[in-house]
């Protein structure tokens, strides 16, 4: 396949606002040792991707500058000791930042073969959400059938996944959103119960119900402690993101006294051996439940690459339902 010497991308011009992202060409990145090169048909767009915008999240020093932590479209080239593909095959993948532009390099093991049933576009919008939701809700988080399970913002990608997972999984989910529309959505898709925390308090549902046996936080701030308050004895709370502060004041003597656990992580700064290991994990229990049918992405909107500024006007603004892509090709 012969390659063109540039491409499209959208960079990040300076830290700012939506507008800073600016249409631009580069060289098309060549596949080092154990990569791939992939033609992006969609890539998926993240609060991640924002708040690099932002200059509140830098990428890893290997990393391209480029947003886009997920794509979906055909492996162009690969580069030395990759055997699990071939050129034309494809795929969707984890990226470690590059992914708004008409080429990105991952690691081969970051990738996964398009489930069947989804289109690319469907495809794009799996693995970061997909890579985070298994890897904390079950990974670290330990949910089992029967479990109750409480996501925060569960009309977001993350949240819209999660409850699909934990439902599939057999555990009782409740969700929390910010309107009747947003909570709608979440009952669609598998919470025996949507809460609206602009009229209703999470913390007297879950102790209503006996308590969140694992739950999955993305806010932060004073949810932290009221998130204790929600769980169960032996429950696990899952610090995800800090959309509200990474900062509380709490009492950890009922923590002790109930055996509480909190943990948490972020994706992008893990090894690749441990993204790698999370691939294997979905490729095993996830796609199958794609494939069955009981788990899909929720696409909110699709914009061309050219509008990507709009795209994240449109993420920061909080009315999506599920995820946001950008279209290539």
């Amino acid at each position: 396949m012969t390659l063109p010497k540039t491409m499209r991308a959208v960079e990040i011009t300076q830290p700012g606002g939506p507008e800073v992202l600016q249409m631009t060409e580069v060289a098309v990145p060549e596949p080092g040792p154990g990569q791939i090169l992939i033609e992006v048909a969609y890539a998926g767009v993240n609060r991640p991707d924002a708040l690099q915008r932002a200059g509140a999240y830098a990428p890893p020093p290997s990393a391209s500058p480029l947003p886009g932590l997920e794509a979906a479209g055909r492996v162009s080239a690969i580069g030395p000791d990759v055997a699990d593909w071939a050129v034309g095959d494809l795929v969707t993948a984890l990226l470690p930042g590059g992914g708004y532009a008409d080429y990105v390099v991952t690691p081969a093991a970051h990738a996964l073969p398009i489930p069947k049933g989804l289109d690319l576009c469907a495809a794009a919008c799996l693995p970061e959400t997909c890579f985070t939701v298994w890897s904390n809700v079950v990974m670290r988080g330990g949910l089992r059938a029967g479990e109750r399970f409480l996501v925060h913002g569960g009309s977001s990608g993350i949240g819209t996944t999660a409850i699909q997972i934990a439902n599939a999984l057999g555990a009782r989910v409740f969700a929390t959103a910010g309107s009747v529309e947003k909570c709608t959505a979440c009952v669609t898709l598998g919470a025996e119960r949507a809460i609206n925390y602009r009229e209703e308090d999470f913390v007297e549902v879950l102790m209503a119900e006996g308590g969140a046996d694992v739950i999955l936080d993305m806010v932060g701030g004073d949810y932290i402690a009221r998130n204790l308050r929600a769980l169960a004895e032996d429950g696990r709370l899952v610090q995800i993101a800090f959309l509200q502060g990474p900062k509380a004041e709490v009492n950890f003597a009922p923590m002790m006294m109930r055996r509480q656990t909190i943990t948490g992580s972020t994706l992008r700064p893990q090894s690749n051996l441990a993204k790698a290991r999370i691939a294997a994990e979905l490729l095993a229990q996830v796609w199958p439940m794609i494939e069955a049918e009981r788990l899909a992405p929720v696409i909110d909107s699709e914009f061309p690459l050219e509008e990507a500024a709009e795209a994240h006007r449109r993420i920061e603004s909080s009315g999506h339902i599920g995820k946001i892509v950008l279209k290539l090709r």
